[in-house]
């Protein structure tokens, strides 16, 4: 069993049309709906990435929604 310490993995850190974030491994090919944000490395660095940029978890529909009745 791999252990977190001992993971050589390299991921990218990917996003669908919902501007939802994951990592995933660099050397498969992205699940349906989900694209490459340009980022990849080891797992800490793209969580890393993630938790800087997706500061706002609801997805892109609902904030949408929210935003259309305010107005």
């Amino acid at each position: 069993m791999q252990t977190t310490d001992d993971d050589t993995t390299i991921y990218n850190v990917v996003i669908n049309h919902e501007e939802q974030y994951s990592i995933w491994p660099a050397e498969r090919e992205n699940p349906l709906g989900w694209s490459n944000v340009g980022v990849s490395g080891n797992k800490q660095t793209c969580l890393d990435h993630i938790k800087a940029v997706w500061t706002d978890m609801r997805p892109l529909s609902l904030r949408q929604a929210l935003a259309n009745q305010s107005a």
